[in-house]
């Protein structure tokens, strides 16, 4: 797997102070994507056990709050093996700290085909970017058709459930509904 870059701090992507990584190579292809200098997996720079360990000590520091995966397309076939092996070692070597990933895959497609993923994460933000849904008053999101995961509570329950995100205008909690 290929990576294209490691952000040190992310407020954009996740609750909180964040490190994220972003990786190389996409088959999805959205217009309008905002990362299309990821889409192609031979870009980048090679993911290694290196990247795994500097990402573990950057997530544990006191002031972050957790990791974000996003791409590309984290969840392409590609990256199976050495994803599933990333997130495994961060919900280990990082306690108290947690995980989001976005997928343009939604959470029944991931169910069937990427259940060990799943149960490392906390939040997916699942579903493709779509430009005609695009709102710049979205929170943690590109367009409304994603919705915000609770994956543990999802997978306890056997249904989608979404992640209330709290909207210091509206002074309450909402499901990232429009």
């Amino acid at each position: 797997m290929h990576y294209a870059q490691i952000r040190e701090i992310d407020v954009a992507n996740g609750e909180g102070i964040r490190v994220s990584l972003y990786t190389q190579g996409c088959h999805v292809h959205c217009p309008g994507c905002f990362n299309e200098e990821t889409w192609d997996f031979n870009k980048g720079k090679p993911f290694t056990q290196h990247e795994v360990d500097t990402l573990v000590n950057l997530i544990n520091k006191p002031h972050i709050k957790g990791f974000t995966l996003l791409g590309g397309e984290p969840m392409s076939p590609e990256n199976k093996d050495v994803i599933d092996d990333l997130l495994k070692q961060i919900r280990e070597r990082c306690p108290g700290k947690d995980i989001w990933v976005y997928s343009s895959y939604t959470w029944e497609v991931l169910l069937e085909r990427r259940p060990e993923a799943l149960s490392y994460m906390d939040i997916l933000v699942d579903g493709p970017f779509i430009e005609d849904l695009k709102y710049a008053s979205l929170k943690f999101r590109g367009s409304s058709n994603q919705r915000i995961i609770d994956v543990q509570e999802s997978l306890k329950n056997h249904t989608v459930i979404r992640h209330p995100i709290y909207d210091p205008d509206l002074g309450e909690d909402y499901y990232g509904k429009n």
